[in-house]
């Protein structure tokens, strides 16, 4: 979340009590999938055998607790910008996993630290294929349908923010959550029973929310903004080191000194932005487009904030946009009659995922003034080239 407890002061909870979170609700998703009653035939027959269970709960645990273990400070906030080119933090979590520092640990449990990494970062990130059983138990941490990670982050960033947008019925829909063969491979996958669809529907519904409201914020968007600039300045290279030791050296802590130092002298690297953010001198938001604004010009936002840049410097304008990029939530769904179908055919919501995106223009608030009266002036051009359309789709139906 990086540092949205300067909008919503209660968010200072820690990367930490979440992972706590995961490993538990992964737990609980474990528990219910590898429930004797809960196996269809079909199912039971792709699992390892049940005396292997224990053991690979435990493994599953421990990814969770591990999961995130290669984030930077301050979470997602620019780490494609701050991390050497094709570098991920599912990388470093991996090297920390696999690294010589927690091989002892892995030793007391009597478990590979390979496995252990191989479902903390999933299928999309391991170097190595995963079986099919281990794709199936990585999905339980990270799956983006109802992943353990995704429920628990939204509901702890809600109850710790104050909102109720995060809500959703969590034990609901972990009750429901199946092991389904899908496809004509049959490979098993995670889906739900049929009376946990509204569940599902529910958790959809409040990422979107919390994505709109909450992580979407413009005040939360720009310290983001202004946190890049200040580590890009700070950190030798302008990169986050990647090496194990380097990376857990580094911490909020650090950070968060290193830039109320910077903020209070001027030849420090990234005075300015560690200013912004100490004392709240962020730049302002002048103009948040919508689908209506892009209707007919969608590229309104780049021209505004190209406009404000000839105008008062390319230094004084930022120009924030996220596309949208949600896509329907698929997957298989068991049916009261014993069929398995995809959820975007029995739910319409499932089938169309809201999506969520922000075109935000800011400005310096040395320039706020002026930028607002620049604002209200392109703003009455786009309203008039709205009508002008507008009457010109009407006199072309009215000549039909």
């Amino acid at each position: 979340l990086a540092l949205t407890y300067l909008v919503y002061p209660g968010a200072t909870h820690t990367r930490f009590e979440h992972c706590l979170g995961v490993m538990d609700l992964a737990s609980r998703i474990f528990d219910v999938v590898t429930a004797e009653a809960n196996l269809t035939d079909d199912a039971k027959a792709m699992l390892p055998p049940r005396d292997t269970f224990g053991h690979w709960r435990q493994v599953l645990r421990l990814a969770a607790l591990c999961h995130d273990l290669g984030h930077l400070p301050f979470s997602h906030a620019a780490e494609a910008d701050l991390l050497p080119d094709g570098i991920t933090h599912e990388d470093l979590s991996r090297k920390v996993i696999e690294s010589d520092e927690m091989k002892s640990l892995w030793q007391e449990f009597n478990i590979p630290g390979e496995a252990v990494a191989k479902l903390a970062v999933g299928p999309n990130h391991y170097p190595e294929p995963l079986t099919e059983w281990e794709t199936l138990l990585s999905e339980i941490i990270t799956g983006d349908a109802f992943g353990a990670d995704r429920m628990d982050y939204l509901l702890r960033d809600a109850y710790h923010a104050g909102v109720a947008y995060g809500k959703f019925e969590h034990h609901r829909l972990i009750d429901s959550i199946r092991i389904l063969p899908v496809g004509e491979t049959e490979i098993p996958a995670l889906g739900i029973e049929q009376g946990g669809i509204q569940s599902a529907e529910s958790l959809l519904w409040a990422r979107y929310l919390m994505y709109t409201q909450l992580y979407f914020h413009h005040v939360r968007r720009i310290y983001d903004f202004h946190l890049q600039q200040f580590l890009s300045a700070w950190l030798p290279g302008g990169k986050f080191g990647t090496e194990v030791a380097a990376h857990l050296a580094m911490s909020d802590v650090e950070v968060n000194s290193a830039m109320r130092v910077a903020a209070g002298d001027r030849g420090m690297p990234g005075h300015e932005p560690a200013r912004r953010i100490i004392r709240r001198e962020h730049f302002r938001m002048v103009a948040d487009f919508n689908a209506a604004d892009r209707e007919g010009e969608p590229l309104a936002a780049n021209r505004l904030a190209t406009l404000l840049s000839e105008k008062f410097g390319p230094d004084k304008v930022k120009l924030d946009n996220y596309p949208p990029k949600s896509k329907g939530a698929r997957f298989p769904v068991l049916t009261r009659d014993g069929k398995i179908e995809w959820s975007t055919i029995l739910s319409a919501t499932l089938n169309h995922v809201p999506t969520f995106s922000v075109e935000y223009v800011f400005v310096d608030p040395v320039v706020l003034t002026p930028a607002r009266v620049e604002v209200g002036r392109f703003r009455k051009e786009l309203d008039d080239n709205r009508a002008a359309r507008a009457a010109a789709l009407q006199k072309e139906k009215r000549s039909e």
